[in-house]
């Protein structure tokens, strides 16, 4: 296989790899997006067949597409079952379709120079027939069969809003009828609706989640970031918080139900109790790993936490943290606990200005939130600090 270009037919029944190099399952399809204005129609992801079940794996979650099969990132990957969107299509649909030059035979993807971890279509096979003899394919450009690709009126202005940055996809569904935010939602993924979420004020958020099926509702409200989704949560009647938080995953729920004790404007009500933590005989090269993974916030990978175990919050005596700048100039063999920068922490009743006046002070990024037994909690950092403390409708102004 060409490295810069990959044609579909081939992936077909090729391994999916998880990290340690094991099969999981075969894939067995990709999931494309219509073109948009000039832009080539890019491939979302995989369909997997693991055993007697498909699912979904997007391109941010694939490290490589090789010979031996496509490769996965790391960490977990969601096995419920795969369902196409309204707006994506399958690229095994596109098989055998008559175009101008021919039939087409085949697909080809390469990765995208304007999308980061993405992959879009690039060529065509295409078989020229002429009487009973079939000839060899020829490769043309995607723009050749652009046709293919064309969306309706009504799904291709839905796609253009789902290639929006989540800022700019908040602005744009302010202004929507309930109905059309509803088939938004419809098409995004639950990773995708979480960010858009997280741009949106509290009460737009509960709008947009009241047009989902509960289950639908608890399985976004999970991949959104614990402190957003607690301030979500926050907004909403006691009953229907309740009946959201049953039907989410124990631990997840559990973890949203202690951040709600706190008073939403102090430290504790602002943190996130999902920040990276170590235990400090983990090495440098562990450490920036993680801190590498795509699925990791920027924030969030600026900065991390050392602590005695256990390394989930609420964790063991807090060490300290270290910035990601200070690992890149030490040996990877190096234990993170040798790395620690600041053991500067506040109190979960601390308010909001203060939170503010320390990250100032200290020319941090975030910082720790301990308990009086000096474990830590989770971490306060600037942009959630920024969010409490402008204007309410800060997000309006600061959007073109």
């Amino acid at each position: 296989m060409n490295a810069r270009q990959v044609f579909t037919s081939r992936l077909r029944g090729r391994p999916f790899l998880d990290g340690d190099g094991l099969v999981m399952g075969r894939v067995r399809d990709v999931v494309l997006l219509p073109a948009i204005g000039g832009e080539a129609p890019q491939a979302l992801g995989l369909v997997v067949q693991l055993k007697r079940r498909q699912i979904f794996v997007g391109f941010g979650r694939i490290g490589e597409i090789a010979a031996d099969g496509a490769h996965l990132i790391g960490g977990t990957v969601d096995l419920a079952g795969f369902t196409l969107r309204r707006g994506e299509m399958l690229v095994s649909s596109l098989y055998g379709r008559q175009v101008k030059a021919g039939t087409v035979a085949d697909v080809a993807l390469a990765p995208s120079e304007l999308r980061r971890s993405g992959w879009e279509v690039s060529a065509l096979a295409v078989r020229e027939t002429r009487g009973l003899r079939r000839h060899a394919p020829s490769v043309v450009p995607w723009t050749d069969c652009r046709e293919l690709f064309a969306a309706g009126p009504e799904d291709g202005l839905l796609t253009g809003l789902r290639e929006m940055a989540p800022a700019d996809l908040a602005n744009a569904v302010e202004g929507m009828p309930v109905s059309r935010r509803g088939q938004l939602a419809e098409m995004l993924d639950d990773s995708e609706l979480a960010d858009l979420l997280e741009e949106l004020p509290e009460k737009d958020q509960v709008r947009l989640l009241d047009t989902l099926e509960l289950e639908r509702s608890a399985d976004v409200v999970e991949e959104m970031q614990p402190d957003d989704a607690a301030d979500l949560l926050a907004e909403m009647p006691a009953d229907k918080r309740e009946r959201l938080l049953t039907a989410m995953r124990s631990v997840q729920a559990a973890d949203l139900r202690r951040l709600l004790r706190y008073n939403p404007a102090t430290a504790g009500g602002i943190m996130t109790s999902q920040p990276l933590i170590f235990t400090p005989e983990k090495t440098v090269a562990e450490v920036l790993a993680r801190v590498r993974n795509p699925d990791v916030s920027q924030i969030t990978a600026a900065q991390v936490f050392v602590c005695e175990p256990p390394a989930e919050t609420p964790t063991g005596r807090y060490l300290g943290s270290v910035g990601f700048q200070r690992l890149l100039r030490r040996p990877p063999s190096v234990q993170i606990g040798e790395c620690v920068q600041s053991r500067v922490f506040v109190q979960p009743d601390l308010p909001q200005p203060q939170v503010a006046a320390r990250l100032a002070a200290y020319n941090m990024v975030s910082i720790a939130v301990c308990d009086t037994d000096g474990r830590l909690l989770g971490a306060a950092t600037v942009d959630d600090v920024l969010d409490k403390t402008l204007p309410a409708d800060w997000r309006k102004k600061g959007r073109p």
